[in-house]
């Protein structure tokens, strides 16, 4: 995966880049044929979305024109409706609740800043040193199938 990460000022008189960079962000996996996902904070104030495709306080949606009908995306929020199980849904993400747009097909694409939470800086990885891992130091080999899925 290709994924920036847009780190917000904490300047007041300035609009926030979170909502011109989503709209941005859109258009460009629109005109490339790709298909534009968004990872959504399921537990933002004002979240109205599928609370039954919700896995771990997040969910990722779909936001192509032809995955969606009335697509909103202004300064303040996304909004549009979208089948999900067969039922047409209403979907309201406001701007703050969007934590990261991306092509489905290759990756590519921009994490937001989350406020109280620092982006690693460059050349550093937010991943556990091993020494922090879970199970580190533990001979035993891992059970089960792994939970990483590729979104």
């Amino acid at each position: 995966m290709d994924i920036e990460t847009l780190s917000e000022t904490d300047d007041s008189d300035l609009p926030s880049k979170r909502p011109y960079m989503l709209r941005a962000l859109w258009e460009w996996c629109s005109d490339a044929g790709l298909t534009p996902q968004i990872l959504v904070d399921a537990r933002f104030d004002g979240v109205t979305v599928p609370t039954e495709f919700v896995k771990d306080g997040a969910i990722v949606l779909n936001i192509h024109d032809r995955a969606v009908r009335d697509l909103q995306m202004d300064n303040e929020a996304v909004s549009f409706s979208a089948r999900f199980a067969g039922q047409v849904r209403s979907v309201y993400v406001p701007m703050g609740a969007v934590l990261a747009i991306y092509a489905r097909e290759n990756g590519q694409g921009l994490f937001f800043e989350v406020p109280g939470h620092e982006a690693p800086a460059e050349g550093e990885s937010s991943a556990p040193v091993d020494g922090d891992a879970p199970g580190a130091g533990s001979s035993a080999p891992p059970r089960g199938k792994p939970d990483l899925k590729i979104v």
